[in-house]
């Protein structure tokens, strides 16, 4: 099998979790939700932005955290790109002010992506052209969202904050290398956000079907026609985290064994973290994957579409993954608050004219 992706690879990557947690048990109960809503979601907890953080300050940790791990100057970054629903700013990119902070400006090319939670993902689709036809050395990829829903919808017990960021640069000098990868896009109304509105809107009949089951299995399927690969081909198995039901139901319609999703299933404690969603379950494989072994990547985003990836990691993770801290390490470094300091540090409390 001969693809333009074989010749990149990710050369670092890192991620970046808020320390404060709520709990949706808490949820359910300011909400007067069923006790068991939690449970049928598989959720635990998620993870909660503090009142200064945002999508730019976690990108940028996130990021920082992959630059450590790839130990390439900065300056040696040609294209910055930032995926993210989220953003701070409305008209300003969050891409120039990360590569600022970075030290990586003005030599670069910089943009935000936007394609629900799949945006990050397209910037990497962009970034293995960008480096496969030589245009730049190394492309630095973020994913990163302070996730919102409307207080009292059923949205509220899984959106939440994170980051992940990845260098992508040669295959030769890359912890993991792309084997291959697929993209399968519709339109698909399950899931938008109106110009002012202060909240997503959802189908939510269309959430699973048409929406997030076909589009991943689509994706997956297009991957293995055009490389020939199979399920049993893969150690690990990452796709799109909205809760921790929908992604082991997914790789039962692919044929995706449990045990190998369940590795990269990191939502039930910090959360849907939208862009930063399944590639921070990617990179917590890269914490602790084997030389040798293939990871299926399959992110998802609303509207609605969905990538493939067939990517092997190298004898190089097993250094690199020392130099920054790890998904567990963020997972493990939580505090506990309530819902009173949830709606504070999120604004949802709207202050009243004196």
């Amino acid at each position: 099998m001969s693809s333009p992706e074989l010749s990149v690879g990710v050369i670092g990557w890192g991620s970046y979790i808020p320390m404060y947690r709520l709990l949706v048990s808490e949820i359910a109960r300011i909400w007067g939700f069923p006790p068991e809503t939690p449970k049928n979601l598989g959720m635990e907890e998620k993870a909660v932005a503090g009142i200064d953080e945002d999508s730019v300050t976690m990108g940028y940790e996130a990021a920082l955290n992959a630059l450590r791990r790839a130990e390439v100057s900065p300056r040696d970054i040609g294209a910055v790109w930032v995926g993210s629903e989220s953003k701070p700013y409305a008209v300003k990119p969050s891409a120039s002010i990360i590569a600022e902070a970075l030290g990586i400006t003005p030599s670069t090319m910089a943009a935000d992506l936007e394609f629900a939670c799949r945006a990050a993902s397209e910037a990497l689709r962009i970034s293995i052209g960008a480096v496969a036809s030589g245009l730049v050395k190394y492309a630095l990829v973020i994913g990163s969202d302070t996730a919102q829903a409307e207080p009292g919808d059923v949205l509220e017990f899984t959106a939440s904050s994170g980051a992940a960021a990845f260098v992508i640069g040669s295959a030769d000098n890359a912890a993991a290398v792309f084997e291959a990868s697929y993209t399968y896009v519709t339109d698909t109304p399950d899931f938008w956000r109106r110009d002012g509105a202060l909240y997503p809107l959802h189908t939510e009949a269309f959430t699973g079907e048409p929406a997030y089951f076909s589009h991943i299995v689509g994706a997956v399927k297009g991957l293995f026609e055009k490389t020939g690969l199979r399920p049993s081909d893969f150690d690990y198995a990452v796709f799109h985290q909205p809760n921790a039901v929908f992604p082991l139901r997914v790789a039962a319609k692919i044929g995706v064994e449990r045990e190998k999703v369940l590795p990269g299933l990191v939502v039930s404690k910090i959360g849907n973290t939208y862009n930063a969603s399944a590639l921070t379950g990617f990179s917590r494989i890269l914490d602790i994957a084997r030389p040798g072994q293939r990871v299926l990547l399959a992110p998802f985003g609303s509207g609605a579409g969905s990538d493939a990836y067939s990517i092997i990691v190298t004898d190089k993770v097993l250094e690199r993954r020392k130099k920054a801290p790890t998904v567990d390490d963020y997972i493990a470094r939580r505090k506990v608050i309530d819902y009173a300091s949830y709606a504070k540090y999120r604004s949802l409390i709207a202050k009243l004219p004196r």
